[in-house]
């Protein structure tokens, strides 16, 4: 595939995609166990939540998960500093700002992707941000941004430009340029990941008007292939949907976009804070092997009153393309065998699922 394994790696050389009802903490786990320096993202988590809801239920995390980003949705300045500031004191090693969201749920909360056409106001919540971990003796924690490049039918590259140029003047230096643009209204969320055209070259233009920045390019990348081309023109690419439905497709990335075990330096040698916790097995010889410490994190965890389906609905693509596979997602799907809300269940429906089982 002719990956160029420069060095330093970025951080956000690959990373998986904050995705709403998706990459909760037992998600991230789970691709935890795939990938080591994959960087992984929260879902978004709006800044009325951490102030008035059950902070601890929101924002914990395993140790294993880093490095680990928390994506915030919101505008008002003192509330992204204060959960900046608990972004910190929890361990996350990066505050996301989403200003790619079209819903118009969010819409009404006055964040999300119409915070596009405020890029000074996106610009003073980045300072309120950078200030606030600055304050708390975290100066060195980035604040990043993920964005759409334009909204409606702008169609203009000058307004993506402006608006990144604008906000990294807030202290931005990292910015996940989803590359459509953001239809506020008359397409569904789904519809605003299929419908709006791709514009790829404006990502790489991005790239080439700030070479200063770091630039991480999202949207309907769906191959290693791909995502190598796109690192030609950018820093990182981040992959969403693809790396949810495919997850065995996460084990090839440390070898392939990190050089892990190739002989060339790992994340680890080249500034890439993993913050792995030692003694989770890494590298998956087998789809088996993840099976296994899922069982062994799944017995922990439904001790503590986590119902077994919260986890294995994550799981449920691990065996995709493979005998065996459409099995696998029946087991971890039958209510009547999740009600009894038994681990064991992972080990059954792998044993039952033998051709896919065996495959590396």
């Amino acid at each position: 595939m002719g990956i160029k394994l420069n060095q330093p790696f970025s951080p956000w050389r690959y990373c998986v995609a904050p995705m709403m009802d998706w990459t909760d903490r037992h998600c991230r786990f789970f691709h935890r166990q795939l990938s080591q320096h994959a960087r992984l993202y929260t879902e978004m988590l709006t800044t009325p939540a951490l102030m008035h809801g059950n902070v601890p239920r929101h924002l914990d995390f395993d140790a294993a998960e880093h490095p680990v980003a928390l994506q915030l949705g919101g505008s008002e300045t003192d509330e992204l500093a204060h959960c900046a500031r608990l972004a910190a004191q929890w361990g996350y090693a990066e505050v996301n700002l989403n200003c790619g969201c079209p819903s118009e749920r969010v819409q009404r909360g006055a964040f999300g992707a119409c915070l596009m056409a405020e890029p000074l106001l996106v610009r003073d919540c980045v300072k309120a941000m950078v200030d606030a971990l600055d304050s708390v003796g975290h100066a060195s924690m980035p604040v990043t941004v993920k964005h759409r490049i334009g909204i409606d039918k702008t169609g203009s590259y000058d307004f993506v430009r402006d608006f990144v140029g604008i906000v990294s003047e807030g202290g931005a230096s990292v910015f996940m340029v989803h590359a459509r643009s953001a239809w506020l209204k008359g397409l569904s969320p789904k519809q605003n990941r299929e419908i709006p055209p791709l514009r790829y070259d404006f990502a790489a233009q991005l790239k080439r008007d700030f070479p200063q920045l770091t630039l991480v390019v999202n949207g309907g990348i769906t191959t290693h292939a791909a995502a190598a081309a796109h690192l030609e023109t950018s820093d990182g690419v981040m992959i969403g949907r693809h790396a949810y439905h495919e997850p065995w497709s996460l084990h090839e990335v440390d070898r392939l976009f990190f050089g892990a075990g190739s002989g060339a330096d790992s994340g680890a040698d080249s500034g890439v804070d993993s913050g792995v916790d030692s003694g989770v097995a890494f590298s998956p010889q087998s789809r088996l092997d993840v099976v296994d410490t899922m069982h062994a994190y799944a017995v922990r965890e439904t001790a503590r009153g986590v119902h077994l389906r919260h986890i294995t609905r994550h799981m449920l693509g691990l065996f995709q393309g493979l005998p065996g596979a459409r099995a696998w997602r029946r087991m971890l799907s039958d209510s009547t065998r999740l009600a009894h809300n038994d681990p064991a269940l992972l080990l059954e429906a792998a044993q039952q699922t033998v051709p896919a089982r065996l495959a590396a």
